[in-house]
């Protein structure tokens, strides 16, 4: 999929511990809007819509999780860990996230803040979208 990539996440580490850092328009290719984190999942998979216009990266800070992506035509499943860089995922990007361990922390980075109306949440009203977005 071409709208997926893995970004840089500078990852300082020393005896006193770990220092992630991101930074808006320089390792994160965009303005960060909004910052959230998941953790202490029940183990139920999340996610299940994509976006209009949001763009996000998903920084695993423990444990780890699969994240599967689906451009409307290709469908793949990725593990994203505490070693993993960031994961890019730009707009209509179907994204579900999964098996998530016990100690997973999931930190998203967001282009834009919140807006309901910017979620797609029908996964066959996503198929009707990206194949708009990705013949044009």
């Amino acid at each position: 999929m071409t709208n997926i990539k893995w970004v840089d996440i500078k990852n300082c580490a020393d005896s006193r511990g770990t220092l992630i850092v991101a930074e808006g328009q320089k390792n994160i290719p965009f303005e960060i809007k909004r910052v959230y984190c998941l953790y202490k999942m029940p183990g139920e998979p999340r996610g299940f819509h994509a976006h209009k216009n949001l763009r996000q990266v998903m920084v695993c800070l423990a444990g780890k999780c699969n994240i599967t992506l689906d451009d409307g035509v290709i469908r793949e499943s990725v593990e994203i860990s505490v070693d993993a860089p960031g994961l890019l995922i730009d707009n209509f990007i179907w994204r579900e996230m999964s098996d998530f361990s016990p100690d997973c922390v999931l930190m998203v980075l967001a282009s834009q803040w919140y807006d309901e109306n910017d979620y797609i949440r029908n996964y066959d009203e996503f198929k009707k979208f990206a194949k708009e977005v990705y013949t044009k």
